[in-house]
């Protein structure tokens, strides 16, 4: 199976923690060069210093960047990429707060579509000469299992998770004749600030401990145990792998067996 990285450079949203670190390590193990994204430059440098290089020539590099701001993100993300080329894509954030969708502002709804579809957009757009040039490109998008089962209590996320994943579906179809392939990844509950924010919401509404809250959780996967990011992260450096060359437009879930659907 040919999962040889070598030579391509992997572009990593939310690369200082949780999933998006977990993936830039496996990305470089598997010897891709890595410039990770994020808002904290600190945060970012000590990603960079715990990156694995398993070659004398992969370089590594950082860009701290407001996802927020998505014609900001693209010029600078442009410019690296014209420098560096980019042939793997993972675009990765936090989630918006959790809540109901009925009782949810307009804003909510607004500042979630910036930081999740516009901000994916800006940097495929970005990153996209590169790909089509190289005849090589992985898009990566890291969702949520909600796009296929809505999660209670995250209304905003849901909504926009399902058209971040209607965007990818579409490029697919788009990107798939240049050798460019786009995929989504859906965690379950994965030991994460994200699951650390909703279990503690949880707790604020039902006033349970937070081991009642993650017992009821775990009730309904049946693997019975949270996900590690590395777990995750090992789906998504397939994905971005040569190996994985004819998989496209796909929702893979990563969650333990806990969705009821197919």
């Amino acid at each position: 199976m040919d999962l040889d990285l070598t030579g391509k450079h992997a572009l990593v949203g939310g690369g200082s923690q949780g999933i998006g670190r977990a993936a830039a390590i496996e990305l470089a193990r598997l010897g891709a060069h890595v410039t990770v994204l994020a808002r904290s430059r600190e945060a970012l440098e000590a990603t960079i210093a715990a990156l694995p290089r398993v070659h004398a020539a992969q370089e590594h590099a950082w860009l701290a960047v407001d996802m927020t701001d998505s014609a900001d993100l693209r010029a600078r993300v442009e410019a690296a990429a014209t420098a560096h080329p980019v042939h793997i894509l993972v675009n990765n954030s936090g989630g918006p707060p959790a809540g109901p969708a009925h009782a949810a502002a307009a804003p909510a709804f607004l500042a979630a579509f910036e930081q999740h579809l516009l901000a994916n957009h800006a940097l495929l757009q970005a990153v996209l000469p590169g790909m089509r040039g190289a005849g090589y490109g992985r898009v990566v998008n890291v969702i949520s299992t909600s796009v296929k089962e809505p999660i209670r209590n995250l209304g905003v996320s849901n909504t926009v998770r399902g058209a971040v994943a209607s965007w990818a579906k579409t490029l697919a179809t788009e990107l798939g004749p240049y050798g460019i392939t786009v995929n989504n990844v859906l965690p379950g509950y994965t030991r994460t600030q994200r699951l650390a924010q909703i279990v503690g919401d949880r707790v604020a509404a039902s006033g349970k401990t937070a081991a009642d809250v993650e017992a009821g959780m775990l009730a309904s996967v049946p693997a019975g145990r949270f996900a590690e990011p590395h777990e995750v992260a090992a789906a998504i450096a397939f994905l971005a792998s040569p190996a994985a060359a004819y998989i496209n437009g796909i929702n893979l879930p990563v969650d333990g067996g806990r969705m009821q659907s197919l």
